[in-house]
């Protein structure tokens, strides 16, 4: 293959598709690897790191998807929605972080015309053979664990609780809702800076995992049968549901110095959770971090990509955190993308088997037809709730290196 990685052009974002190390390994098999020049340097790599395991580094971005036949990217076409479409060559494969449920019909009408075959990473099926691939998975973890830093950054009071001298420092209190990746990463890192963490989820048998990382699980009065699919993920609930889950949280909420927050359902707003007069009960300098903001947000203050101040509470909606640990993100995508690269080869040689479930799941465009099944008609249908992540790496030690609940990525 010629596989062609151009910088990222999305703003704010620092990552890049592919690190020297594992464009190394692409090189050992025999491909052809082309890089935009500069498109590592936002993440720690110098074009010359390239260069020295055998890329070729292209100034010409347009040259680069000339010459590729296979392009990565971090995020394009619905996961940068107000970029202008790549061009995209005839019977280019392209594998990245697409936004399948917010890309436009002009967008798979004009794939489709090129032949290009395009490959959304967010829709990676939950199967084990699949773990290696989730990137949604693998940035959701590093969301989850600058969520919690950047709390306690924020926090006007230590996170730990101490005995001094001069009086002993009581712990920060800090509530998680929702215990899938991003989440589960959020509890272990509060719970590593000294914080007493709680955790809620809908889904009853994540109990085990939020207590294995040292929380206490809060369990809500509620009706939970059928929160979860035969997948893991939490199911999107009806409204009567959600009313009654504020209800109780108005209980919890303010108890809490730092709230963190992760419910999203894919191509649909994230379930509002937090009204703004459970934050008008909290506590002065209390922090709120909503990692659902990109999709609408879980607090209802929030606003994607800014910092809200309600009442002496600051409400962070960020939309870029993995993007913010920039190097390790690109390192995990990186071996994400290497990871579905090789399920696409066999001897060596591209072959888009559509009776592998992984390909299958994830081909949006193909020999000149629109198979995105997440669109009916031109039509986003409504998705189960999730937060995307995965679940299955829920002991301690995997929380630590998977984590996220929501589409951090």
């Amino acid at each position: 293959m010629n596989v062609g990685v151009p910088a990222e052009r999305a703003p704010g974002e620092k990552r890049v598709a592919l690190v020297p190390a594992v464009a190394k390994k692409l090189v050992d098999n025999g491909h052809e690897l082309y890089i935009s020049a500069g498109a590592g340097e936002p993440a720690g790599w110098a074009d010359e790191a390239y260069e020295d395991v055998g890329c070729t580094v292209l100034s010409d971005r347009e040259e680069l998807f000339e010459t590729a036949s296979v392009i990565l990217q971090v995020q394009a076409l619905g996961a940068a929605p107000d970029i202008e479409m790549d061009p995209y060559q005839d019977g280019q494969v392209v594998v990245g972080l697409l936004g399948p449920y917010d890309i436009t019909d002009e967008q798979l009408e004009a794939l489709a015309e090129r032949n290009v075959s395009a490959f959304s990473m967010e829709l990676i099926p939950r199967i084990s053979r699949a773990q290696s691939m989730d990137a949604l998975s693998s940035q959701a973890s590093l969301g989850g664990y600058k969520a919690a830093l950047l709390a306690a950054d924020g926090l006007p009071k230590m996170f730990p609780m101490e005995m001094t001298a001069a009086g002993t420092i009581r712990p920060a209190e800090v509530f998680v809702i929702g215990a899938g990746v991003a989440g589960l990463k959020a509890i272990a890192t509060a719970k590593r800076l000294g914080a007493r963490v709680r955790g809620y989820d809908i889904r009853l048998e994540v109990k085990q995992e939020v207590e294995s990382l040292g929380a206490k699980f809060v369990e809500l009065d509620l009706e939970t049968e059928g929160s979860g699919d035969e997948e893991g993920y939490a199911r999107e609930m009806d409204e009567e549901f959600y009313a009654a889950q504020r209800e109780q949280m108005r209980e919890v909420v303010p108890e809490s110095d730092v709230v963190i927050t992760t419910a999203a359902i894919p191509g649909a707003p994230a379930p509002e959770l937090v009204s703004t007069e459970m934050i008008e009960a909290m506590d002065a300098g209390s922090i709120i971090v909503d990692l659902a903001a990109p999709t609408g947000g879980n607090c209802e203050p929030t606003e994607a990509g800014e910092t809200v101040h309600h009442d002496g509470v600051t409400i962070h909606g960020p939309t870029d955190l993995p993007s913010r640990v920039s190097k390790t993100a690109s390192q995990q995508f990186a071996n994400n993308v290497n990871s579905f690269l090789n399920n696409l080869l066999t001897d060596g040689d591209l072959d888009i088997d559509f009776e592998d479930e992984i390909i299958e799941s994830t081909l949006l465009t193909h020999d000149g037809q629109i198979r995105n099944p997440h669109r009916d008609d031109g039509t986003e249908e409504a998705a189960d709730e999730t937060d995307a992540d995965a679940a299955d790496e829920t002991d301690a030690d995997a929380a630590d290196e998977t984590g996220g609940e929501t589409d951090a990525a």
